[in-house]
């Protein structure tokens, strides 16, 4: 089965691989193709750049967060009716988990899917040298096929001449192109890493842009025959999405706008697949819960930036007040349990009350108070009691808990390494912490709370 498909992976962070990788899937989408999105490691923004750019729902791709079999069967689900998958890496392409191998790291997920690699070199100021550092990553894993090369920050066209020659002759892989170092290739970044697409503003255009710019210097359909070198695909029995889809038996709302956009889409997939209706709303707007939800989903993104406008979403409190009082399941991961949270502080020190749903009080920091993935297991008597085994996440976020009732219960318990430690909140039917917890590394969870969603009566 042919599944063209390519991975963009980078030789360290901040080597452009983001930005190429945006700018090749709308160059792509710009020609017709039907252009798959994936991301490989725990990352929730830039996917939704992967989207904007090919109007279809990013992916990710991370053998540390689930099984291997599940991650080739997310990317054999996403990539069916698509022209060409392009995925973009995390980090280093040997950068992962562990030092001592390629788990959790773009190589792991390249050698699962059997993708060739287009790697994005930073070739500031280097000549001959930009072939060592290529053969270097040659040669480190022969499982991992570097198929082309990209090169970035390069002067301009005679220095690329130079960089290409040195390449091409000593490693026998095409230069497929370069990028000039252009402000116009900057992406908008604050303290989490990008900007939500869903904040940008004339987000077509600039990607529209983004392409143009780029197809002056990078062959683009070079690019596209690298991702048809990649082998023949075989479709394995499902493992995740295993027989028929639930008929849907329950809604459950999500909060969807500037502020709360962090969600994995595997996530949404398999509540789906499990019988939910999703209901997005948007507390920015000030709009309550949606009538005829039967449980919640909020997930995180950045309530801090928007601390103003959502002091003002008095209906969004309401109506979130009184459906946790009637017991509604709720599931709210890092800005979702800030926005239950009885106040926020910010960097300045300004309090902005919150839903007051959660007797804490969050507290913005200047430095990084909590990064890296996690495990948990579910603390028994909350509203997913009996989940049993251990979930997996990630957390990345710049604030932490300034004061809480003491009576709260713990949510889950976070395991790293040998210590285990008390973390979230459960109260009542509403389970909050600050890990964003990918619902494939223990599909029961995701069954669980649908079930418990739909089992929840409001004349109670």
């Amino acid at each position: 089965m042919n599944r063209p498909r390519l991975v963009i992976a980078g030789t360290h962070s901040g080597v452009g691989k983001t930005t190429i990788a945006i700018a090749l899937m709308r160059a792509l989408s710009r020609r017709g193709l039907r252009v798959q999105g994936f991301k490989v490691g725990p990352d929730y923004i830039d996917p939704s750049y992967h989207a904007a750019a090919t109007g279809r729902a990013g992916y990710n791709l991370d053998t540390w967060m689930t099984h291997a079999d599940i991650v080739r069967e997310i990317f054999d689900r996403a990539s069916q009716r698509s022209d060409i998958s392009i995925i973009e890496g995390v980090m280093g392409l040997f950068d992962g988990k562990d030092p001592l191998s390629n788990i959790g790291s773009t190589a792991a997920v390249c050698t699962l899917i059997a993708a060739p690699v287009l790697l994005v070199i930073d070739a500031a100021a280097s000549a001959r040298s930009a072939a060592a550092l290529v053969h270097g990553f040659q040669t480190f894993d022969p499982q991992v096929k570097i198929a082309g090369v990209i090169a970035n920050r390069v002067a301009g066209a005679g220095h690329f001449a130079i960089v290409r020659t040195a390449i091409e002759s000593s490693c026998g892989v095409p230069v497929v192109g370069y990028l000039p170092t252009n402000a116009d290739f900057t992406l908008s970044e604050r303290h989490l890493g990008l900007v939500p697409a869903a904040e940008q503003e004339s987000l077509d255009e600039w990607l529209d842009g983004l392409a143009v710019s780029l197809e002056r210097t990078v062959d683009i359909e070079a690019v596209s025959r690298l991702a048809h070198t990649a082998n023949a695909w075989t479709t394995q029995a499902p493992r995740l999405f295993a027989g028929a889809a639930t008929t849907p038996t329950t809604r459950i709302a999500i909060a969807q706008d500037e502020a709360f956009n962090f969600y994995y889409q595997e996530n949404l997939d398999l509540l789906r697949f499990y019988g939910a209706e999703l209901l997005p709303f948007r507390p920015l707007a000030n709009e309550p819960v949606p009538q005829g939800a039967h449980g919640l989903y909020l997930g995180g993104g950045f309530p801090e930036v928007h601390l103003e406008r959502l002091t003002q979403a008095d209906k969004t409190f309401a109506s979130l007040r009184a459906l946790v009082a009637a017991g509604m399941p709720v599931w709210a991961e890092c800005g979702g349990m800030m926005l239950l949270a009885d106040a926020i502080i910010d960097r300045a020190g300004k309090r902005f009350a919150m839903a007051g749903v959660l007797p804490v009080t969050v507290e913005m920091t200047e430095r990084l108070a909590g990064f890296g993935y996690r495990e948990i297991e579910m603390a028994p008597g909350g509203v997913l009691d009996g989940v049993g085994g251990q979930l997996r996440g990630h957390e990345f976020h710049y604030s932490r808990i300034a004061a809480r009732d003491d009576s709260l219960a713990p949510a889950y318990v976070v395991r790293q390494g040998e210590t285990r430690r008390w973390e979230g909140f459960s109260k009542g039917s509403v389970i909050a912490g600050y890990t964003h917890v990918y619902f494939s590394s223990h599909p029961k969870m995701a069954r669980q709370f649908v079930q418990t969603c739909a089992s929840w009566n409001p004349s109670v």
